[in-house]
């Protein structure tokens, strides 16, 4: 009888961290919507070069950097309600510019400036929306389940990709990319009308709140492995349609698709790891399983064992940023759990924001085949950060 009014008390735990955590799906769906669809249309309709479309892709994860530590700062003093607010608000412009952008293809540099606003209110919602639901899922069940909330948190960011990505190149190939334009409004404006609804929950902690830079300092060390990590993402995410599209092969969609499906499920399986095993350990075993996807990618003769090597690094990847997060939030008092965790985000927005020009540079130069070994190559950096940070621990 014990055991099963325990197992109602968890499942109750999980409903709650999800009513929350949907927020993060209404935001990160309107991006995953156009992810598929802009590298093509900056590349091929307006006439940009690569580097161009990696740098117009990724200005949002910069604005996105910015933004973080605004919105950390916000969620520990006023709570996670307001910052999801103004996320919303930004999405739903985000809509109004995309749908100016495509309507001004015949002037490119017009439409590509509009495009770039775009991305930069994209990176303001998503710097605001990242880790706020988490931190709200937080205050309602306690501290104790941090790593079930982070975790719910990814499942709801990768998942609304992988069902945005496809689905926005449907809208655009039978409606037209105005489609996706109006799409963006529609769900930014459902998540702002949730977030309202939703009662405001504030931390009653008396702690002596700290700086958010001393705050990034503790938190650097995870940060700088779940930045070289996310590099496999973001070239994944920015540059796979034009890789598709080198290789003369079709459904490029499939592999965002894929490779967030397998991250999902990745976050559902494996959750209660980290509190078993260690994050760090669970990190660099992450790491490894991320680095076969790529070096898979790296020399698929065929779109099949592109996207299995696709589902790899997204499984792989699926339990970087929860294990990690982890331990870092540990390391930060309960008054600056906001800006821990927005300081840590701040990294996955550097490692993304970076890999757009970074990678696109590496394309330019050295062409599409060099992109994924690259790409490897970071990841595996990654993976010696985390043999340097178990190996610390242990003489600690």
């Amino acid at each position: 009888m014990l055991s099963k009014s325990l197992q109602k008390t968890a499942l109750d735990y999980r409903f709650q961290i999800a009513s929350y955590v949907i927020l993060t799906f209404y935001g990160y769906f309107t991006i995953g919507l156009s992810l598929a669809v802009l590298p093509i249309f900056i590349h091929e309709t307006l006439g940009f070069n690569t580097i161009i479309a990696g740098a117009v892709i990724g200005s949002q994860y910069i604005m996105t950097f910015f933004m973080r530590a605004y919105a950390g700062t916000i969620v520990d003093k006023k709570g996670p309600k307001p910052a999801i607010i103004v996320s919303m608000i930004c999405f739903m412009l985000t809509g109004i510019l995309l749908w100016a952008a495509f309507y001004t293809s015949a002037s490119p540099l017009l439409s590509i400036s509009l495009l770039a606003a775009s991305r930069l209110l994209t990176g303001c919602g998503e710097g605001m929306v990242g880790a706020s639901p988490v931190n709200w899922a937080i205050l309602r069940v306690g501290d104790q389940h941090t790593s079930t909330a982070i975790s719910y948190n990814g499942i709801s960011n990768y998942s609304s990709m992988a069902i945005g990505a496809p689905l926005g190149v449907i809208l655009s190939q039978h409606l037209g990319n105005w489609s996706i334009a109006a799409f963006t409004i529609l769900v930014g404006l459902i998540g702002l009308i949730s977030t309202i609804n939703k009662k405001a929950l504030y931390s009653l902690s008396t702690e002596v709140r700290n700086s958010f830079f001393s705050v990034l300092k503790i938190v650097s060390p995870f940060g700088i492995g779940l930045a070289l990590a996310g590099i496999g993402f973001g070239t994944i995410s920015t540059f796979i349609t034009l890789y598709y599209n080198y290789k003369g092969w079709e459904n490029a969609a499939i592999c965002i698709t894929c490779f967030s499906t397998m991250f999902v499920l990745g976050r559902f399986l494996l959750t209660g790891s980290i509190n078993k095993i260690g994050g760090v350990k669970i990190a660099l075993y992450s790491m490894i399983i991320e680095s076969v996807g790529l070096l898979m990618i790296s020399f698929a003769p065929s779109p099949l064992l592109t996207i299995i090597g696709a589902s790899i690094t997204g499984l792989g990847f699926s339990m970087v940023f929860p294990a990690l997060g982890v331990e870092a939030v540990k390391r930060a008092s309960s008054a600056n759990k906001g800006a821990a965790l927005g300081a840590y985000g701040l990294f996955i927005d550097i490692s993304l924001g970076v890999s757009g020009p970074l990678v696109g540079l590496v394309a330019k130069q050295f062409g599409m085949n060099f992109i994924f070994p690259f790409s490897l190559f970071l990841v595996l950096l990654g993976v010696m950060v985390c043999f340097i940070l178990i190996r610390s621990k242990a003489k600690s």
